[in-house]
Order: C-alpha cells, then sequence, then structure tokens
C-alpha cells in the first residue's frame, strides 16, 4: 500500500521478507567483519560479501546501481577521509586505518540495507571515539522511529547528539525508506527540526545512516565519480541499519 510522498507501507508478510533479506546481508557484513584484517584488499572483502549472498539465493542490490556509470561492486568500502560510496579494488587495509562497509541485499523480492565502520588493528582514541559516537547516534535515531514520532524527531536527535560531542553530520546524503526498491520515501537527513517531516506509521521501512565528520560537515566527491571523502580530509564514519516503525518498539530489520 503507498501513501504520501511515495512512501509505502509494509504488511506483516512484508516486514518478514525485509527481516529475512535483513538477515543475509548482515551474515554478508558479518564475514567481512571476520576478514578485516592488515594485508587484505577491499576486493577480496567485496568478493567475499558476494560470494555469501549469491550462495543463499540473494542479489548484491548495489552491483549495477545506476550513477554516473554502473556501480561496479557488491560493497561500498571507504577508508578514513571517504565517507561513503568507495569502491573496492587492489587497495590493501593498513594498520590504523578505520574502513566503512556498506551492503545491501535483495532476497525474495525486498531489500536489506545496513552497514559498520571499524578498525583494522590498532587505531587512534581519536578514531575509536568517531566510531563510538557514529554508532551511538544510530542507536538514539533508531529509539525515535516510533508511531506518532516524525522524520524530524529522528533526524534532529542524531544531529543533537553528534554536534554535542563536538563532531558533524553530512548535510549531502541522508537516510532513505527501502523495501522492494532499495531508494524508497521518505528521505531522513542527519540534521532536522522536532516536528516536523513525515508522520512515522506502523510499516514505514527507513534505513537510518548516520554519517559523521570530525572537522567539517561539507564533503566532495572523489574522480571516480563515486567516493565521497570529507572535504578536509578529516576521518569519517558510517553506521547503518534498516528499521520498521510498529506498534511498539522499533524494529530492527538487519541484524544476524
Amino acid at each position: 500500500m503507498s501513501w504520501d510522498r511515495g512512501v509505502v507501507i509494509k504488511n506483516e508478510t512484508e516486514l518478514a521478507l525485509m527481516r529475512e533479506a535483513g538477515r543475509l546481508n548482515a551474515l554478508a557484513l558479518a564475514t567481512v567483519r571476520e576478514l578485516i584484517r592488515p594485508g587484505i584488499s577491499t576486493a577480496e572483502l567485496d568478493a567475499a560479501a558476494e560470494n555469501v549472498i549469491r550462495k543463499n539465493g540473494g542479489i548484491p542490490i548495489f552491483k549495477g546501481y545506476p550513477g554516473a556509470y554502473p556501480y561496479p561492486a557488491t560493497l561500498t568500502i571507504s577508508l578514513n577521509e571517504e565517507l561513503v560510496h568507495g569502491i573496492p579494488s587492489k587497495r590493501k587495509l593498513r594498520e590504523g586505518d578505520i574502513v566503512s562497509i556498506d551492503c545491501g541485499t535483495l532476497l525474495d523480492g525486498f531489500v536489506g540495507d545496513s552497514a559498520f565502520t571499524t578498525g583494522v588493528g590498532k587505531i587512534s582514541e581519536e578514531a575509536a571515539r568517531l566510531l563510538e559516537v557514529t554508532e551511538q547516534a544510530l542507536y538514539i535515531g533508531i529509539e525515535k522511529m516510533r508511531k506518532g514520532n516524525r522524520t524530524g524527531d529522528v533526524s534532529s536527535a542524531i544531529q543533537i547528539f553528534v554536534e554535542s560531542q563536538g563532531m558533524f553530520v553530512t548535510r549531502e546524503y541522508t537516510g532513505h525508506g527501502v523495501g522492494r526498491n532499495m531508494h524508497e520515501g521518505p528521505q531522513v537527513p542527519n540534521y532536522g527540526t522536532p516536528g516536523r517531516g513525515l508522520e512515522l506509521r506502523p510499516g514505514v521501512t527507513i534505513a537510518l545512516e548516520p554519517m559523521v565528520l570530525i572537522g567539517t560537515s561539507l564533503t566532495s566527491v572523489k574522480p571516480d565519480q563515486w567516493t565521497v571523502v570529507s572535504a578536509d580530509g578529516s576521518l569519517t564514519a558510517h553506521f547503518e541499519h534498516t528499521v520498521a516503525v510498529t506498534e511498539g518498539d522499533p524494529m530492527i530489520l538487519t541484524l544476524p
């Protein structure tokens, strides 16, 4: 069923299917997390995720996604100052890097979309704090995903927390509705005004994804036309879950 601004309300059957897509997506990400170490290439991580998704009957939804040119990989893998949409390659992880892994899986007609950022070996205190703040911001946003709230309540909660920690949220990239398509309504920025935006109703499903930068909210796109970086070269992080609004507590659809 569709309603205002292209938002699609999911019924119980559809939410169950999204949960299965989310589980498979989580399995792919867990497999990648176990492989992260100095010396492994981002292409190797990408191949491992694609193998898990395909052998379990899924389709990597990022692969071929339209943009400046069709996206060429299963994962987006972004290092250090790269915020999102980094393309896997022969580049190898190094001790002290932080790496953001984003994955989307289509299974039985529905999409699971989630992401995490982690350190490679021992990382700096500054990087560790960035990861902690960004992940906490995600769960603060999830807590606001309740019947009767508005998207602005979710967005503002993320923004207020991140900025209270002396960090910045991107103004150019947002969370989004998800379901049969990877991008549905509504858009959910990581900044906003309480009481504004779309009213949340049971069956609304949104991929919440705080994207946090240490030094600036500004970004630019690298010459590969996909990879987004902080404008000042400072560290960035990204966490994401697909979440459903219910009659009670928010339901995270992309847990293992």
